[in-house]
């Protein structure tokens, strides 16, 4: 993870005017009411996700792109739904700047995943909502891992479940945290 973090310069990720920032552990607000979540805390949300470089990820909410760029450092596929098409389009710049590869950010509701493309290894959602959306849970692939915000938005319990046999459990709590509403079909009303 650390060799990751050290690979994506957060400030090719954040607003222009933003830069002298991106280094600071904090979240750096980005436009439409959003933020990019500080380091430290997209450290520890990747990093629960077990990656071992063969993984299909998907990720709901892409924002600018850097937790996008950490998981296509550290993962073999990575699809990233974002709700507001600019963001996604500077999302995809920043990500081909970037260099990432075998990503593809997709303007949609994050809340029904990507049905098309599942099964997936990892899933990591970067909004609160008090359940984890039912089709996220369905898209896990056997052993796979799901890091979500459990909570209404703005204080939450950022969570590691599991899905196996028994469904998706909720395994540990990795941090409290603040976070948006997670908005959609399955989640918080527009």
């Amino acid at each position: 993870m650390l060799d990751a973090l050290a690979r994506v310069a957060r400030a090719g990720f954040v607003p222009e005017e933003m830069a002298e920032r991106a280094y600071l552990d904090e979240p750096v607000p980005i436009p439409r009411g959003q933020v990019t979540t500080q380091p430290s805390l997209v450290a520890r949300m990747v990093a629960a996700l077990e990656l071992g470089g063969g993984e299909r990820v998907l990720e709901v909410g892409t924002g600018y792109g850097f937790q996008t760029a950490l998981l296509a450092e550290l993962s073999a596929e990575v699809w990233s739904v974002e709700r507001f098409p600019d963001l996604a389009e500077t999302a995809r710049r920043n990500l081909a700047r970037h260099g990432a590869h075998d990503v593809e950010v997709i303007v949609g509701d994050g809340t029904l995943g990507l049905p098309e493309r599942a099964p997936f290894d990892a899933i990591v959602v970067a909004a609160a909502h008090p359940d984890v959306p039912a089709p996220l849970a369905e898209q896990l692939a056997p052993g796979g891992r799901l890091v979500h915000p459990v909570g209404r938005g703005g204080r939450e319990d950022v969570a590691r479940f599991d899905y196996g046999e028994d469904g998706l459990v909720r395994r540990r709590t990795l941090v409290g945290a603040h976070f948006v509403r997670l908005v959609g079909e399955h989640g918080f009303d527009r």
